[in-house]
């Protein structure tokens, strides 16, 4: 006979404990492969500053004797950047202010005008701070590529002295092949551009913990009193060697940008589970080898590596910058294309690289200017100590005016309580308002490059904005509300011949000049009349219930709106074809699509500036056609010039 009892809430607790077991099962199955993809996307950029960092801290332009205060104070600096700036700030942060999963300063810059009331003075100073942050990161973007691949060929100096003459040559060669392979795009390498990336992280961390195991009183340096104690002794130079510093956080700013790629939880995961402490222990290991052997300060990061697996590192080291660069490439894409869609930037031919990863995707016309800028940097600055003095500044700036934004969107949308948020506020300004000063400051010796880049990028963004307002404003003063119209038409019908016309304007209730032209030369409507404008709202990616908005005004006609979001391309035949649209079926192979095609003409006594009006309309000029770049099939397209003074 069987004694045996069952327990029916031991069995439905070890049913439950099974479930649970399986779901953490396939949950760590779906993370792995995004943390993985991060490690290669995300961390490229901040992985690599072991290079340069303390290399740049004891070099000519400080004046630091490598003596044990120095370094300890140097590496408590640095420690206490990673946990508070990147670890803090960003991680536990900003990266909570997220556009419906996107992050980076124009989706942080869109949720926080969001939260303010419309038309407010701060909305429009919170859309002026974005677009400056935008115009900084366009010079990281030309920084980063030409201070990571100089600084890990210039490893061969230290493998064989001989070679040093190949250095700037080679940086040159690899710079060529990296922006030649952008037109195949990355969806390909990005498979390997990850496990690249473990192995560069492990390899930095394992060369660390061997140079910790030969003197441990390195470790001292997390008691933040060294740092204290650095400045107490060196005062003002202490504060200038901040702008070397800086370069081990350079790149958190990627963390925040990448998160809709990855996702929060991975990006978390993988910088508390391996990248900050590989970082930490090679930054360490570094630290004491110089506290050994101080003449080691030439080149700390591959003295650190042992003679035998020197020539492995550099080339190592090659592939992890290769990366490092690809990502902020791949990221200046994507940002150009938000700005694009925003109309801070004029329209560009925009290539998509992947079937499956819409933010894969290739620019032609920003490539070229990319590769050309990088280039003459490289040349110009011809090593990585000369570029370290002028890399900070557009970090630090956008650094800082992310957690500006951070600080206005915690009081007002997050209701973070005063006592609390304000010393938090007061401790990240004044860390980023030191590093930034400390980099400012070096403006003669190289920081002015940065600074001139983003201002030349803000200024293309802002004149851009305002020029086509100013189209906009002028077109809209010479024409009719489109209600107006429909009903005085009426009252002597012009004759109606079959068929669909979209009529596209940037301003669907007033009358499209195209609309107007084609009644005056053609003397015709077309039975049914649809008025289409393309609205690019401030979120990634629209929801359904927003995509279109439709209104018939009677007699034929009726006035559409598509709604996209900033990450989305705005394919017109697509949508009218696939969305939900009030109405009989719009067909687009059906349908003829009347545009206008302005002939701009710049005037002193109006507008802006004659230089800016100048700029305007050479970028005018040059921007792709609106029809093209909403897709609409050019057999089915009818354009009718305009003039339009502004």
């Amino acid at each position: 006979m069987d004694t045996s009892f069952s327990n029916p809430s031991a069995d439905s607790a070890a049913g439950a404990d099974s479930k649970a077991g399986a779901r953490h099962a396939a949950g760590a199955r779906r993370m792995l492969p995004l943390v993985v993809g991060a490690m290669g996307v995300v961390f490229g950029d901040i992985g690599t500053s072991p290079l340069y960092t303390l290399q740049q801290a004891f070099g000519p332009a400080y004046h630091l004797a490598p003596d044990r205060g120095n370094v300890l104070g140097v590496l408590s600096l640095v420690f206490w950047s990673l946990v508070l700036v990147v670890t803090v700030k960003y991680v536990l942060i900003i990266m909570r202010a997220d556009n419906r999963g996107e992050g980076g300063i124009l989706a942080l810059t869109a949720v926080v005008q969001r939260s303010l009331p419309l038309a407010s003075p701060l909305a429009y100073g919170v859309g002026i701070l974005g677009v400056f942050g935008t115009a900084l990161f366009f010079g990281d973007g030309v920084l980063t590529p030409a201070i990571s691949v100089l600084s890990a060929i210039e490893g061969l100096q230290v493998a064989a002295p001989s070679m040093a003459r190949y250095v700037l040559p080679l940086t040159l060669v690899v710079l060529v092949l990296l922006f030649s392979m952008q037109r195949r795009g990355v969806a390909g390498m990005g498979r390997l551009f990850g496990p690249i990336t473990v192995a560069w992280f492990l390899a930095i961390g394992a060369c660390g913990l061997v140079g910790i195991a030969g003197n441990p009183s390195v470790l001292l340096a997390l008691d933040p009193t060294w740092a204290l104690r650095f400045f107490v002794v060196h005062g003002v130079t202490a504060w200038l060697a901040l702008g070397a510093v800086v370069l081990a956080i350079t790149g958190g700013e990627a963390l925040y940008a990448d998160m809709g790629h990855f996702g929060l939880r991975a990006i978390r995961f993988a910088w508390l589970g391996m990248v900050l402490p590989c970082l930490l222990l090679n930054y360490f290991g570094q630290g004491a080898l110089i506290l050994d052997n101080p003449t080691s300060v030439s080149n700390p990061f591959y003295l650190l590596v042992p003679a035998w697996a020197q020539s492995p590192m550099v080339v190592l080291a090659t592939l992890a910058t290769v990366i490092a660069s690809q990502a902020l490439i791949s990221g200046t894409f994507s940002v150009v294309r938000q700005a694009i869609q925003l109309g801070y930037l004029p329209r560009m031919r925009i290539i998509h690289t992947s079937s499956a990863e819409i933010s894969h995707v290739y620019i032609p016309w920003i490539n070229r200017a990319l590769f050309l800028a990088v280039m003459l940097t490289v040349l110009g600055f011809r090593s990585s100590s000369a570029l370290g003095i002028a890399y900070g500044v557009s970090v630090t700036g956008t650094m800082l005016i992310s957690a500006v934004l951070t600080i206005i969107l915690a009081a007002s949308k997050w209701r973070v309580r005063p006592l609390l948020l304000w010393p938090a506020a007061l401790l990240f300004l004044t860390i980023d308002v030191a590093y930034l000063s400390a980099n400012l400051v070096k403006f003669t010796e190289g920081a002015w490059f940065p600074l001139l880049l983003g201002v030349l990028a803000f200024t293309i963004m802002r004149t851009w904005r305002r020029g086509r307002d100013l189209v906009r404003q002028q077109v809209d003063r010479d024409s009719l509300r489109i209600e107006h119209f429909v009903q005085s038409i009426m009252t002597e019908p012009p004759v109606r011949v079959p068929g669909i016309a979209v009529f596209m304007t940037p301003s669907n209730d007033r009358l499209p000049p195209a609309l107007l032209h084609n009644l005056k030369h053609n003397i015709v409507l077309h039975e049914r009349n649809v008025i289409l404008s393309v609205e690019t709202l401030g979120v990634p990616r629209a929801e359904t219930s927003e995509r279109v908005v439709c209104t018939d005004l009677g007699h034929g006609f009726c006035r559409l709106t598509l709604r996209f979001g900033f990450m989305e391309d705005p394919d017109v035949p697509r949508a009218l074809a696939r969305w939900d649209i009030p109405g009989p079926p719009l067909d687009p192979m059906r349908t003829s699509f009347f545009a206008s095609r302005e002939s701009l003409v710049a005037r002193k006594d109006q507008g802006m500036p004659l230089w800016r009006d100048t700029l305007f309309l050479f970028l005018a000029r040059n921007a792709t056609p609106a029809t093209e770049f909403f897709g609409i099939p050019g057999d089915r397209l009818v354009e009718l010039g305009m003039r339009v003074a502004i």
